[in-house]
């Protein structure tokens, strides 16, 4: 995941995920973190089929947060802003804090018309991280599709993120 994330080779780190996925097919933290790779790479529905997985595999898992965002953001990269906004919800509820939650529930609040909510969302984001901003926002956040990382930055612009 380090190379996913951190160092932005996905394709590396998701070759090592799938490995670990073939040595351990009952892994959840490896089906969670192949979401999170598919979501980068902008494979949306592959994502969501793994992160269901890791869902089933750990329903009581302390990071059942991070499975909930994970789809929510899948489920934003494909269009889908209701079902978003739901998994989102859902992260929020067990992590109120989480960035990428609340950020996802703001970009899909924007895209859906919902202003006030998305605007509410805002704010926390504010709160959280003060320092976001529309220009280092794929620091924050390694979406390597350009539409995808386009169609984030603008929800979160309307949503009011600053340039």
């Amino acid at each position: 995941m380090s190379l996913v994330f951190v160092v932005g080779e996905p394709e590396e780190g998701g070759a090592l995920i799938d490995r670990a996925l073939a040595l351990n097919p009952n892994l959840a933290t490896a089906w969670l973190s192949s979401g999170w790779a598919h979501i980068w790479l902008g494979e949306p529905e592959v994502a969501l089929e793994r992160l269901a997985r890791a869902m089933r595999l750990s329903p009581l898992d302390p990071q059942t947060f991070g499975m909930q965002a994970a789809t929510g953001c899948a489920h934003f990269l494909a269009g889908r802003y209701a079902e978003a906004t739901s998994w989102a919800e859902k992260a929020l509820r067990e992590q109120n804090n989480y960035l990428i939650a609340i950020s996802i529930l703001a970009a899909s609040y924007a895209l859906a018309g919902r202003a006030a909510d998305a605007r509410n969302a805002m704010a926390q984001i504010r709160r959280r991280d003060p320092t976001l901003r529309i220009a280092n926002l794929k620091e924050t956040f390694p979406i390597y599709r350009p539409e995808h990382l386009a169609r984030f930055a603008e929800g979160l612009r309307q949503a009011g993120l600053p340039e």
